[in-house]
């Protein structure tokens, strides 16, 4: 189980426990993290999940798929630190995660 925090734009946080073996963004819907729309489910074929990972944590979510780059393309201010969190699967490794919510997600 890993401890993730979800950091709004207006700086105000909130940690969720989320198992291992889900999505970051499976954990957001589950706990009712504000800003996380998931339209697709989590099928990457949207980009409603968008997401800036912490830079001390960017190395241990990795880098993003082909598909993911792709998706990417459609939200809205992409930086180098964007992921979508459908495709950020939890393990004990990302214990302490933190990530920021964008101010929009389209």
């Amino acid at each position: 189980m890993a401890k993730i925090t979800f950091i709004q734009p207006d700086g105000s946080s909130q940690v969720v426990e989320a198992q291992n073996g889900v999505t970051v963004m499976e954990a957001a819907k589950l706990h009712e993290v504000p800003g996380i729309e998931a339209e697709c489910g989590g099928a990457c074929a949207c980009a409603t999940c968008h997401v800036y990972v912490d830079e001390a944590w960017r190395e241990k979510t990795g880098t993003p798929a082909d598909v993911e780059e792709d998706m990417l393309d459609f939200a809205f201010d992409v930086r180098e630190e964007s992921r979508l969190s459908c495709q950020i699967k939890v393990t004990d490794a990302l214990d302490g995660l933190v990530v920021r919510v964008p101010a929009k997600q389209f």
